[in-house]
C-alpha cells in the first residue's frame, strides 16, 4: 500500500501541490481569497454537485436560483443575523459613475433575500411545506489567512436549502431529514464525520440551534463540512411569513436551512489522499479508468487494442480515458494518472496482446493484476466496488484513531499539539465554562454529540462541578 506519512506530516504543502500540479484549482487570480476551478477540478466538482442535487430532489426539494445582489434594507431586516455577518459583507455603492440610492450587498448567505419571497409565495397551509435549494456563489470578506477551498472570500460552490413548515413538529422532522440527506451524501463520498449540536455561543445567527458535520483533515485540524439549522420562527416574524390555517386564523411558519460548500471537495481530496496524490472514489472520479498503451517500434498493435477496450468499457457506462500522448514514457504517464487519482489503470503491451491479457492497477494500493481480456468489464466493475469500500474503511479507521476522550486539560493540549483530532471531555453544560475552555487551551468547541451517548459520570474537566454531557473540542480551520 502507498505511503501516507508525508501526506499527513506535510499536509499543507501536499494539498497545494496536488491542486496546483493536476491542476484542480488555480489560486493565482489577482483577488485574495478566490480561485479558478480548472477542467479536472471542475469535473470533480460537477460529480459532487450531482450527488447532493440527487439527494435533495429525491426528498422533495426543488431547485431555484436567486439574484446575487441584496438591497441593504432587506439584509438588515433580521438584526441578529446581519449583526454577525456585518464585518464580512461586500457592499456595492456605485453603478458605473453614479452613487446608488440603495446600497447592494453581494450575497453572504441568502436568508434575507429568500424570505421576503417566501412571504409572497406562502398564503395558506396548502402551500406548505415549501422546500427549495440553490447552488450559488456567496461572498464574505474573510479577514483571516485564506486557504484554497477551505477559507475563501468567494465561496463558489455554496449549496443552501431553505424550508418552511406549518408546525414546529414538521420543522423538527425536516431537521432530521436534512441530517439524513447529509449522512447519505458524505457516506457516498467516503468522508467520515461526527455530528454535533453547536454550542449556543457559536450557532448560526438567528437560529434556535445548529447542528454541524465535522471531519478531521490529515494535519489533525477539524473542518466543518456541513450545517443544519433550526430557525424556529426567528425569521418568519421579521419577514412576516404567515399562512392561513384551516380554521381561517393566521400563523407564522417554522423554518429550517442547511448548507455545504466546496469545503466538501477539499475534504474529499484530503482524506483519501496519499503521497502519490489524489485517490478518488469512483463516484466522483472524472475518469474511472485510464488506459496506457505500451507501444514499441514495430509493435504498434497495442494502441488499436486499447481503442477497442475503451469503446467496450464506455458502452458499459464507465468513464474512460485513453492516454495516446506519444511524447511521454509509460512511466511518466503512470505518475501523472496516479497524481490525478484515477481508480484503475489498464496497461497493455506486446506481451499482453500475445496472451490476450491486460494488467490492472488499483490506485488505492497500487497492486497489479493480470487478467484475461475477456473478463475486463466484470473485473473492473468488481474492482471499483472494492476500491470504494477500501477507501471508505481506510478513511474511517484513520478518523477513529484521531478521536479520543480525556479529562485532563493539560493532556488535551498535548494531544492536540502532537496529533490533533477531536477530543471529548466531560462538561458541566455552562456556556461560560465552555468559552473558558476555548480561551484556556486555544481550541474550538465543536459542540455536544448529536447521537445518543452515555452521559459522563464524573466532574467537568474544566470547573470540577458535576458533568452533564460530553463536549467535543479540536483545533479547527
Amino acid at each position: 500500500m502507498p505511503e501516507r506519512n508525508q501526506w499527513s506530516k506535510n499536509f499543507s504543502e501536499w494539498f497545494h501541490r496536488v491542486i496546483f500540479e493536476i491542476p484542480i484549482y488555480d489560486t493565482r487570480y489577482p483577488v485574495k481569497g478566490t480561485g479558478i476551478w480548472m477542467p479536472y477540478g471542475f469535473k470533480i466538482r460537477q460529480k459532487v454537485i450531482e450527488i447532493i442535487r440527487e439527494e435533495l430532489i429525491k426528498r422533495g426539494h426543488e431547485e431555484v436560483l436567486f439574484p446575487t445582489l441584496i438591497p441593504e434594507y432587506m439584509i438588515r431586516k433580521e438584526g441578529e443575523h446581519i449583526k454577525s455577518f456585518e464585518d464580512q459583507v461586500f457592499w456595492i455603492t456605485y453603478g458605473g459613475t453614479s452613487l446608488l440610492d440603495v446600497k447592494l450587498a453581494l450575497r453572504p448567505t441568502s436568508e434575507t433575500s429568500i424570505y421576503p419571497m417566501f412571504q409572497l409565495w406562502i398564503k395558506s397551509y396548502s402551500d406548505l411545506p415549501l422546500k427549495i435549494f440553490q447552488i450559488v456563489n456567496v461572498f464574505r470578506y474573510e479577514t483571516k489567512a485564506t486557504k484554497p477551498m477551505i477559507r475563501v472570500r468567494e465561496i463558489s460552490t455554496f449549496k443552501e436549502a431553505h424550508t418552511a413548515h406549518a408546525t414546529k413538529e414538521d420543522a423538527e422532522k425536516q431537521i432530521k431529514e436534512g441530517i439524513e440527506i447529509y449522512k447519505r451524501f458524505f457516506e457516498k463520498l467516503g468522508i467520515p464525520y461526527v455530528i454535533s449540536i453547536r454550542p449556543s455561543w457559536d450557532k448560526f445567527p438567528g437560529a434556535e440551534y445548529s447542528i454541524a458535520f465535522d471531519t478531521i483533515m490529515p494535519d489533525g485540524r477539524v473542518l466543518q463540512i456541513g450545517t443544519v439549522h433550526f430557525l424556529g420562527q426567528n425569521f418568519a416574524k421579521p419577514f412576516d411569513i404567515k399562512y392561513m390555517k384551516a380554521d381561517g386564523n393566521y400563523e407564522y411558519v417554522w423554518q429550517t436551512c442547511y448548507g455545504i460548500s466546496e469545503r466538501v471537495i477539499a475534504a474529499l481530496i484530503s482524506v483519501h489522499g496519499d503521497d502519490h496524490g489524489l485517490v478518488l472514489p469512483s463516484i466522483v472520479a472524472p475518469f474511472q479508468v485510464v488506459i496506457i498503451p505500451i507501444v514499441y517500434k514495430g509493435k504498434e498493435d497495442a494502441l488499436s487494442i486499447c481503442k477497442e477496450i475503451k469503446e467496450i468499457l464506455e458502452k458499459n457506462n464507465l468513464r474512460v480515458y485513453l492516454d495516446e500522448e506519444k511524447e511521454e514514457t509509460p512511466g511518466s504517464k503512470y505518475f501523472k494518472w496516479e497524481l490525478r487519482g484515477v481508480p484503475i489503470r489498464v496497461e497493455i503491451g506486446p506481451k499482453d496482446i500475445e496472451k490476450k491479457t491486460v494488467v490492472l492497477v488499483r490506485r488505492d494500493t497500487l497492486q497489479k493484476f493480470t487478467i484475461s481480456r475477456d473478463l475486463i468489464i466484470e473485473e473492473i466493475k468488481k474492482l471499483l466496488e472494492e476500491i470504494d469500500i477500501s477507501l471508505k474503511e481506510r478513511a474511517k479507521n484513520w478518523f477513529n484513531e484521531h478521536i479520543s476522550r480525556e479529562n485532563d486539560l493539560n493532556k488535551v493540549r498535548d494531544i492536540l499539539s502532537e496529533k490533533g483530532g477531536i477530543i471529548e471531555i466531560p462538561w458541566c453544560g455552562r456556556d461560560t465554562c465552555g468559552q473558558d475552555i476555548e480561551n484556556k487551551i486555544d481550541v474550538r468547541v465543536l459542540g455536544t454529540p448529536y447521537e445518543l451517548y452515555e452521559k459522563p459520570s464524573g466532574l467537568c474537566a474544566n470547573c470540577n462541578i458535576p458533568a452533564t454531557n460530553w463536549i467535543r473540542i479540536a483545533r479547527s480551520y
